[in-house]
């Protein structure tokens, strides 16, 4: 079995099922667990290549997408020396990585015509689901189905604790900066399950566009910054160009908790550690001495420190 992943999720279930040997192409993104660094790449991102801040990211990508031209490139050179017999590709946001219609030359320039596997979650259970789809298409439909086993018992234990408590803390989770997006799809359902409520996404809904006049008028006692695909240290550098932009941040901050989190680990990719993101949620939204919050997955910052650096 030779594997091409081209999204970072999907490259984690590989790992995770022991078959990281198999893999012999991935996305430019997929960079969990260190040990599959070193595997040919397959995609070039067309944008995002300069370290640009997030409102000049947001602006290449709707130029591009407004003019029909694509965000990413295949190396099809690299793809055809691989010679996968399972591609594994997503269908769920055309911004994130290169979709099933772009394989389509590629695949069938290829000698011999190799599975194709389209992920499109939108919910925990759709990502804890493709797991064993992941792992029926590649002949270990067993470990497949022990490690979901673990991962709705994870899930579960959550649930377990969290109904023990009363408080249901109104939670906005922010998936870009500049401009502002609401995080949609699998996060409402993870603050859910953390005991939170998120007052602006929906379930299934994917991320939308948001003003800090909607996030002042939804009254949230905790927000939660994660912009897509970026670290706490990114994050915190972000927050030093926009957090003194102006007075927005000051005024809503100033009245609840502010809190930048691991998005690229925990919460952009529909994988695993999905599950690590629940529990973390579940520490910041009801914290107790036990479960102390690692600061490399999670920080928590003073609304003072948006104005005189970002230090946490």
């Amino acid at each position: 079995m030779r594997i091409c992943s081209l999204i970072p999720g999907a490259t984690e279930v590989v790992a995770a099922l022991d078959l990281a040997d198999r893999l012999v192409g991935i996305s430019h993104e997929c960079d969990f667990p260190a040990s599959i660094r070193h595997i040919p790449v397959m995609i070039e991102p067309l944008v995002g290549k300069d370290g640009e801040s997030g409102r000049e990211l947001d602006r290449q990508v709707k130029e591009l997408v407004a003019s029909g031209q694509r965000l990413y490139r295949l190396n099809e050179d690299a793809f055809y020396r691989a010679r996968p017999n399972l591609i594994l590709t997503q269908d769920l946001c055309h911004v994130c990585s290169i979709t099933p219609d772009q394989l389509t030359r590629a695949i069938e320039s290829l000698q011999h015509r190799p599975e194709v596997l389209t992920l499109s979650p939108t919910t925990l259970d759709d990502m804890i689901h493709d797991i064993e789809r992941i792992a029926d298409a590649a002949d270990v439909l067993a470990k497949g189905r022990a490690l979901t086993k673990e991962l709705r018992r994870r899930v579960d234990h959550v649930r377990t604790e969290i109904s023990r408590t009363s408080s249901r803390p109104r939670v906005v989770c922010l998936e870009w900066l500049d401009p502002l997006y609401v995080a949609g799809h699998w996060v409402p359902e993870m603050v859910e399950l953390a005991g939170g409520r998120d007052v602006l996404g929906s379930q299934n809904d994917p991320s939308h566009e948001t003003t800090w006049h909607a996030v002042e008028a939804a009254r949230p006692d905790v927000i939660l910054v994660m912009p897509c695909g970026y670290s706490v240290e990114r994050t915190v550098n972000e927050l030093r160009h926009v957090g003194q932009a102006g007075g927005a941040w000051r005024q809503v901050c100033r009245r609840t908790e502010l809190y930048v989190v691991d998005a690229s680990s925990l919460f952009s990719r529909p994988g695993p550690r999905l599950v690590d993101g629940v529990e973390l949620l579940a520490a910041i939204l009801h914290p107790t001495p036990d479960h102390p919050i690692d600061p490399t997955k999670a920080i928590k910052l003073e609304a003072t420190t948006l104005t005189t650096g970002c230090t946490p």
